[in-house]
């Protein structure tokens, strides 16, 4: 079943390419948000398991894939544009859930600090409110091949770094997709990280404690980059927030083999649909499935 395309308005400044899936018999939505770089198509693994359960809303950034052609591309967006986009698509599709993947926890942290009333659960995915030393790393050698617009390096880096562990026809894909990129969007990607670097982690921390509603981190045990350890830290600021960890898991989780991907499906379905837990607690899902890649 195909999906309701539409070009959404964003406060007459960005036009935002939607797809909503539809599910006669859910009674929830959720809205998934992009890492960098990424379009719908990278949600394809996790939409096969959302899709039986909610109503699903997917989106292209207007730098990226689909909302391309409906936007000026005259100055790279902020992390703030990006959570002003997500309010307003939560309005529009009367979203109830959220589900993050990697750098696009930045956007969807941001906009759950304003406390959106529809909103009532978050799952942030592959993301870490610390740069440690592997990240730091990654961004600074990313920074040098986005300046340049080199999309052959970016999309070599991306495969040996945070996406060393994906199969090899995932990492042809990823290269193909990424080394053909428009030179905006690498442009785009070299302002965001210049952002993240100058992000006071304190600052942002100490604002993300007015979220109010049950959170689920979920990361990779084999993921140096975004490091479950690492996430640990929001427990000192969040109310109500969950932690788990996929065994035999790198960055991209769910895209890695048949095993990680039970496991994120099993862990974020028995958070959603269950009443909400209200306290933080930290624990890995049991691994019943050897890895099968996929």
């Amino acid at each position: 079943m195909k999906p309701a395309t539409a070009v959404v308005d964003i406060h007459r400044t960005f036009k935002v390419h939607t797809e909503f899936y539809a599910n006669p018999s859910a009674r929830k939505t959720i809205i998934l948000i992009n890492g960098s770089l990424a379009t719908t198509a990278a949600f394809a693994q996790t939409l096969k398991y959302l899709r039986p359960q909610f109503n699903v809303v997917l989106y292209d950034q207007p730098y990226a894939g689909q909302s391309k052609p409906h936007n000026r591309h005259s100055r790279p967006i902020s992390k703030e544009d990006e959570a002003t986009i997500l309010l307003e698509l939560i309005e529009v599709f009367k979203v109830d859930y959220l589900l993050s993947f990697s750098w696009g926890g930045v956007a969807a942290m941001l906009a759950l600090a304003q406390r959106p009333a529809r909103i009532e659960k978050a799952v942030i995915t592959s993301f870490s409110p610390l740069l440690n030393k592997a990240m730091l790393d990654y961004l600074a050698r990313g920074m040098v091949c986005l300046q340049a617009a080199d999309g052959e390096q970016v999309g070599q880096l991306v495969n040996s770094t945070i996406g060393k562990y994906l199969p090899s026809l995932f990492k042809r894909f990823n290269h193909r997709h990424i080394s053909r990129l428009d030179r905006h969007e690498y442009l785009q990607m070299h302002a965001h990280i210049n952002q993240v670097l100058q992000l006071d982690n304190h600052g942002q921390m100490q604002c993300l404690a007015t979220i109010d509603i049950p959170l689920l981190f979920i990361n990779g045990d084999r993921d140096e980059y975004t490091a479950a350890q690492d996430v640990r830290v929001f427990a000192e600021y969040l109310s109500d927030c969950q932690f788990v960890i996929i065994n035999n898991a790198g960055h991209f989780l769910d895209m890695e083999h048949k095993g990680a991907c039970l496991q994120s499906q099993t862990a974020l379905l028995n958070f959603l649909q269950p009443p909400a837990r209200n306290n933080c607690s930290y624990h890995r899902v049991p691994n019943q499935h050897h890895a099968i890649a996929v």
